[in-house]
């Protein structure tokens, strides 16, 4: 958390200095990708936005930083978090790293983690999400991890063809695909890996358009009653929750016009600070 403070001190303090940027507030994803236009996605540059890692080299490379993610992974050796290789960039090529996406490879992190279903099976993880919250999210599947935390599965979305649907079907939890928020310019926090949803089966998006209830997945009804328990639930009780929210993740479950009760992101003033281009 301390490291992210810090980041977003530094980079205010840099763009009050250059007056280059105005700090814009960016409204929150007001849909899940299914309700994406797929000719806005089309239709906007594809020219990069400025990256965090360029600006802050000397955080990100400090012995400080790395020390951080080697303590968790001197614990356990399947908690890691690595560069974007070819490899990597061949799975996700097209799929979740889209041909007109915007964010720098380099602000991307791949990240690989142990996680227990609700049977206490262990499962391999993988996840891919933004520089500036790889850490904490690290830190978070760790203590997940190790307090028998059920997340039934935690696979790259490219493995579903960068589909939010069916992967939300298959209650996988994940973070990075790139989007651009409908009819807009701007992308959203999801297609900055900046957001992440987990067991998104149990924990869906909920919002009410003309008196019809909109659930997604589509296959979430029976999760739709929230004083009901069943397993793989997110609330405020939750230990999910609890530990996203200590490093200042907010929560879609306590939005007030919609209910996204899987998704955690950064807030959007983090946001504006983040990606001041983001436009």
């Amino acid at each position: 958390m301390k490291y992210r403070s810090l980041l977003v001190l530094m980079l205010t303090g840099a763009l009050a200095f250059s007056s280059l940027f105005t700090t814009t507030a960016i409204a929150s994803e007001a849909a899940k990708p299914s309700a994406i236009a797929k000719s806005a996605q089309a239709a906007v540059s594809t020219k990069k936005l400025q990256s965090i890692y360029s600006r802050n080299k000397a955080l990100y490379d400090s012995a400080e930083y790395k020390s951080r993610i080697a303590a968790i992974t001197a614990q356990n050796s399947e908690f890691y978090i690595k560069d974007i290789d070819e490899n990597l960039f061949a799975r996700i090529n097209g799929k979740s790293y889209k041909e007109n996406c915007v964010v720098p490879l380099e602000d991307l992190k791949y990240i690989h983690v142990l996680h227990k279903d609700i049977n206490g099976n262990i499962h391999k993880g993988e996840m891919i999400c933004n520089i500036y919250i790889a850490a904490d999210v690290l830190e978070i599947m760790k203590a997940l991890y190790d307090q028998g935390y059920p997340i039934e599965r935690m696979q790259l979305i490219d493995d579903f063809n960068a589909d939010d649907e069916l992967s939300m079907e298959s209650n996988n939890s994940s973070s990075f695909n790139f989007r651009f928020i409908s009819h807009t310019n701007k992308v959203s926090k999801h297609g900055l890996g900046l957001a992440v949803d987990i067991n998104t089966l149990y924990n869906p998006y909920i919002k009410q358009v003309n008196g019809k209830t909109i659930i997604e997945p589509l296959t979430a009804g029976a999760y739709v009653d929230r004083t009901k328990s069943f397993a793989y639930k997110i609330d405020t009780a939750d230990t999910c929750y609890k530990l996203f929210s200590s490093k200042g993740f907010e929560w879609g479950g306590n939005w007030k016009s919609v209910k996204d009760y899987q998704h955690f992101e950064v807030s959007d003033k983090t946001l504006a600070v983040l990606y001041p281009d983001n436009k």
